[in-house]
C-alpha cells in the first residue's frame, strides 16, 4: 500500500501544479490591458480606476442618475441586481467570483454595454485599463 502512494504523490503534485496554472492563466486582465496599451493608453492606476467606478452620470432625460455601483453595488464581493429587469449579477471581485475576467470577449461585450448604459457613451482604453485594475484587484 505504501509503494502506491509513493506513485500517487508525485501524480498528484502534478494535477495541483497543471490545475493551478491553468487557473491564473484563465484571468484575461493582462490580454486586455496589453489590448488598451497598444491603443495607445496607459499607465493604468487602481485609485483611478475606482474613482471611474464611482462617478455619477446624470445621462437621461429624467435626470436618472448612474454610477457602476447602480447595479454592481459598493461591495464587490457581493451579488448586484440588474436596475431594470432585476437579475442577480454576480460578485464583480475576482476573490470570490474567479468566473470573473476570465475571457476576453466579454469583457469587451460589458464594457460596450455598461459604458454605454452608465455614461452614455464608450469608455475610452485609458478609462477601461484603470477599471479593469482597479476590478482585478479586488
Amino acid at each position: 500500500m505504501l509503494r502506491l502512494y509513493r506513485k500517487l504523490i508525485p501524480v498528484i503534485l502534478l494535477t495541483l501544479l497543471v490545475c493551478g496554472q491553468t487557473t491564473a492563466g484563465d484571468n484575461a486582465i493582462p490580454e486586455m490591458l496589453k489590448t488598451y496599451q497598444s491603443l495607445g493608453a496607459g499607465p493604468f492606476s487602481a485609485q483611478n480606476g475606482e474613482k471611474l467606478w464611482k462617478k455619477v452620470v446624470t445621462n437621461d432625460e429624467k435626470g436618472d442618475k448612474r454610477e457602476c455601483a447602480t447595479c454592481h453595488k459598493t461591495d464587490l464581493t457581493k451579488n448586484g441586481e440588474h436596475k431594470k429587469n432585476g437579475k442577480t449579477i454576480k460578485p464583480m471581485a475576482p476573490s470570490v467570483n474567479p468566473e470573473r475576467f476570465t475571457e476576453a470577449k466579454k469583457i469587451r461585450k460589458w464594457f460596450r454595454r455598461n459604458c454605454k448604459w452608465t455614461w452614455g457613451r464608450a469608455c475610452t482604453p485609458q478609462e477601461k485599463g484603470d477599471l479593469l485594475t482597479y476590478l482585478g484587484q479586488q
